[in-house]
């Protein structure tokens, strides 16, 4: 992100200009941050025997994906669909960790079929797994009961979430990979998201190697997503320095304990993605109630959601003033929900009708929680790097949406 001559440029190209060839709303990835939060995540981590694997459900965006298969990068998947795009984008079934939640017999078939490894989070699925896969290799997904103080429909560990094997079933654990001969590899464990100290995710490796310790056939030990960005003003990025060398100095001496080298997994996801995307929404409607001034976009809670769902703050921008006179707006969307707002209250320089507003850090859980609420069509997606974009995913038309319900227009 940069600007020049007042004006937001996105990988060396104006935002005016991207919705001018693109249209609006859109959504904007800078390939060189997806690049360098990969690379600085993979060298800050000094413990040699290591995979990162991407949480493809942050955006399964298929140019991301296959940017960060060159990269060598591996796959976090939770669902059928994911696997097939991760197969398409050209990661190898060994490539791809299969972490369904709730799963049903059919993903367990499908994913066995495509020889991809399991990750089963319940004592009965395992069960249904070893009756028909008897002698297979599976991991599993324990919760460490550790808790992350974000919000708690992120919270994915504890007392109160419906995720992982608990820590005190670990016996049951056993005697059911006893009974069918299963293989357990591996053991997962994913305490939440946007968690910005490393002590925290420390605190779940340690319970997470305890249960590790009660098992002699592991060849890696997983220990989930969650590194967080900083979204507001006043929160700092996580210390990577920090966190990569209490990471590879504790595996390092599980591992002298445990009496071989393992893997060590991480599942980054927010942390590549998010801070490379930007959507870009054009105002099209000014108004005041009384003192406070709306700015009405031609985009909505459909197309983001996290501010509606979750309270989520996101940095915005005028892409088409960026340092003029500063003013308190809401910025607003199109859609018929009074709680369809990005922004309350948001100090922004002075907005106008078409400009263009950039809300920014919305790489994670952006398009790929989108929705066509309203019946409005998903944005196009675009890959910007070095002065040129490449449409990673082209804009849905309305005779595109409305022909999903049989109906057609010529």
């Amino acid at each position: 992100m940069q600007t020049i001559q007042n004006k937001l440029y996105l990988g060396g190209i104006s935002a005016e200009k991207l919705i001018e060839d693109y249209g609006s709303p859109l959504y904007v990835y800078e390939e060189e941050t997806i690049l360098d939060k990969f690379q600085t995540l993979h060298d800050c981590i000094t413990y040699p025997h290591k995979r990162i694997l991407y949480a493809i459900k942050t955006n399964p965006n298929l140019a991301i994906a296959k940017l960060l298969q060159s990269k060598k990068c591996g796959i976090d998947a939770v669902s059928p669909g994911e696997i097939l795009l991760a197969l398409h984008a050209g990661f190898s079934a060994e490539d791809i960790l299969f972490t369904g939640n709730n799963m049903t017999d059919a993903e367990m078939d499908f994913a066995v079929k495509e020889k991809v490894l399991l990750n089963i989070d319940s004592l009965s699925r395992l069960e249904k797994f070893g009756k028909k896969y008897p002698n297979k290799s599976v991991c599993i997904r324990v919760n460490p009961n550790i808790v992350t103080q974000v919000h708690q429909h992120v919270i994915t560990a504890g007392p109160k979430t419906k995720f992982g094997i608990n820590h005190d079933q670990i016996e049951e654990v056993k005697k059911i990979v006893d009974q069918y001969n299963l293989n357990l590899i591996g053991v997962h464990s994913h305490i939440g998201s946007g968690i910005l100290d490393p002590e925290k995710f420390l605190l779940a490796m340690e319970v997470t190697c305890e249960i590790a310790k009660k098992f002699d056939s592991l060849e890696f030990v997983d220990f989930g997503g969650g590194i967080g960005i900083a979204y507001k003003p006043e929160e700092k990025n996580i210390d990577l320095a920090e966190f990569g060398q209490k990471v590879s100095q504790y595996f390092e001496k599980f591992c002298q304990q445990y009496g071989k080298k393992l893997t060590l997994i991480i599942e980054p996801g927010r942390f590549l993605v998010g801070e490379s995307g930007y959507l870009l929404t054009k105002v099209n409607t000014i108004k005041y109630n009384g003192a406070r001034k709306f700015a009405g976009t031609d985009s909505g809670f459909n197309h983001l959601i996290r501010p509606t769902m979750y309270g989520s703050y996101h940095p915005t921008y005028n892409a088409s003033n960026m340092q003029g006179e500063i003013e308190k707006v809401d910025i607003c969307g199109n859609i018929c929900e009074s709680g369809d707002l990005f922004a309350r209250d948001r100090e922004i320089p002075k907005i106008k009708e078409d400009d263009i507003v950039a809300i920014s850090h919305s790489g994670a859980y952006g398009f790929a929680m989108a929705s066509n609420y309203n019946l409005r069509p998903f944005p196009a997606e675009v890959i910007v790097q070095g002065g040129k974009a490449k449409l990673a995913r082209k804009r849905q038309s309305i005779n595109d949406l409305l022909a999903s319900y049989g109906v057609r227009f010529d």
